[in-house]
């Protein structure tokens, strides 16, 4: 036995199914054990699936909206800054600061402000960006761009029992159930 195989450590396990329909019980199936490190993985959008799975709503919305309202206050307060209070300059007799004369500025600033949350916000809700991923050696995975469907459960997983796990993907149905190994 080679010295890579006795380093290997268990990443999880890996079941296939045929069906749309199946697939969708069976997530259901694996959300409804409790267990909450584990993914759904198919060929194209299957609608129902984030019910099936139990995902929760994204706090992305929100993130993004209260980074929009630091933008829009940080382009007044920066206009108001620069010119009432820094360089004072009067002109014509107009008001040192004006709301309606900084609004352009101020929704520019809304606006790069939101998309970069937008866009960090993403990357760190989805842990992205991650170049490498266990599942990515398996052969059979391969067919999750063409044919196939996969469910994944992680053995990080704090309800993961290699025996329990197992006997649950195949209560479901899985097609083959394959260990998929992490190797350092």
């Amino acid at each position: 036995m080679s010295n890579a195989a006795e380093n290997a450590k268990l990443y999880g396990y890996l079941a296939s199914f045929d069906l749309v329909d199946e697939f969708l019980a069976a997530a259901a199936k694996v959300r409804d054990a409790g267990y909450t490190r584990w993914d759904a993985h198919s060929p194209f959008v299957i609608h129902g699936l984030d019910a099936a799975m139990g995902v929760k709503k994204t706090v992305l919305p929100y993130i993004v909206f209260l980074a929009g309202l630091t933008g829009a206050a940080a382009g007044i307060l920066l206009q108001w800054w620069t010119n009432a209070v820094d360089y004072p300059f009067l002109i014509s007799g107009k008001p040192l600061f004006s709301l309606p004369a900084n609004i352009p500025v101020a929704f520019e600033t809304t606006i790069l402000f939101a998309a970069v949350s937008a866009l960090i916000g993403m990357l760190a809700l989805n842990r992205l960006p991650q170049l490498y991923h266990p599942l990515f050696t398996n052969r059979s995975f391969k067919r999750v761009t063409d044919d196939r469907f996969f469910i994944s459960i992680e053995a990080e997983d704090p309800l993961f029992d290699a025996t329990k796990t197992r006997e649950l993907l195949e209560s479901i149905s899985g097609r083959s159930i394959e260990e998929i190994e992490v190797h350092p």
